[in-house]
């Protein structure tokens, strides 16, 4: 009985590990901001059925892409070495052919339920859900292009939140898509960082990243743009529609609590600066997963500021 439960077990966190749950807060995150959004912003009513739905494709449909994604990396040779983010295919725990069928199993599920919630919903979340189940799909060939940041950038920001927004209201707005940027920002670091630590045996196997073409210095550069220019964004679209386009409609001031992740910004910017004598072994080589944190303890912030504006408004 015990060897029994021993070995479900071990079933269970070999594939959890294969899915990598530490990265779906970058697809989830939008999903639930996108849907506050919709409820707030949009008046419409919260229908827990659709917004559990959507989360649950998303969080499937990820899931399907960080496995294919593994397959494609580790024929390639570019994933051989453990890291505590790794996932189970270079551990040894799965096979690249179990994690392949897993992984397009997933994405028909992920996709069934996507097309439930367009019969629900309409043909707008079609298009929506067709642009990322494609990006999807591709991205394992997408990211050897340089173009994975932005396929991220589109997939785990503007369109789960856009998606989420549609979900509920029915109908498209430019909202959603202008007020997610600072969160896919930082969606985008989450790769940066991953493809930072890699770049030298990335360009060893011919394959193209950002950090790749830019070089150490000015991946500096970059990841600073986007773990703090998430910050100036919100900050700005506080401050620059109430001065200048009055036709853009501001954040409210309560989005000012995203000051509150500055100090975890700071703590990111210390682990690139001092990335080639870090302060702990591992603060580079998991840069990518703590900048994933982040990612999920601003788009709380963003979220809760979402709802305090609804509190102050109609408390």
């Amino acid at each position: 009985m015990n060897e029994t439960k021993q070995e479900q077990l071990s079933l269970l966190k070999k594939w959890l590990t294969a899915v990598r749950p530490w990265a779906l807060p970058a697809s989830t995150m939008p999903v639930i901001f996108g849907t506050s959004l919709a409820v707030v912003f949009g008046n419409a009513p919260f229908d827990i059925f659709r917004f559990l739905l959507a989360l649950l494709a998303m969080v499937i449909l990820h899931s399907a892409a960080n496995m294919m994604s593994d397959v494609f990396d580790y024929k390639r040779g570019l994933d051989k070495t453990i890291t505590p983010v790794s996932g189970a295919i270079v551990r040894g725990w799965i096979t690249t052919k179990e994690a392949a069928v897993g992984s397009i199993f997933l994405f028909i599920v992920g996709s069934a339920l996507g097309i439930v919630l367009v019969l629900l919903t309409g043909t707008i979340l079609l298009i929506i859900g067709a642009i990322g189940v494609l990006i999807g799909v591709f991205y394992a060939a997408i990211k050897y292009h340089a173009l994975g940041d932005f396929a991220v950038f589109l997939n785990f920001g503007i369109l789960g939140a856009l998606g989420a927004w549609v979900v509920q209201t029915h109908s498209f707005s430019w909202l959603p898509v202008i007020w997610t940027v600072p969160m896919a920002m930082l969606v985008s670091a989450i790769l940066h960082a991953n493809n930072w630590r890699d770049a030298a045996s990335d360009k060893e196997r011919k394959i193209a990243t950002i950090a790749g073409l830019l070089g150490d210095k000015a991946s500096a550069a970059y990841y600073a743009f986007l773990i703090f220019g998430s910050v100036a964004i919100v900050i700005g679209l506080i401050i620059f529609p109430r001065l200048f386009v009055s036709q853009l409609k501001p954040m409210p001031l309560t989005f000012l609590l995203i000051i509150l992740a500055l100090p975890h910004v700071f703590k990111l910017w210390g682990r690139a600066v001092h990335r080639h004598k870090p302060r702990r072994p591992l603060d580079f080589v998991i840069l990518d997963g703590a900048t994933a944190q982040h990612n999920l303890i601003f788009g709380l912030l963003c979220t809760a500021a979402v709802w305090l504006e609804f509190l102050l408004k109609w408390g």
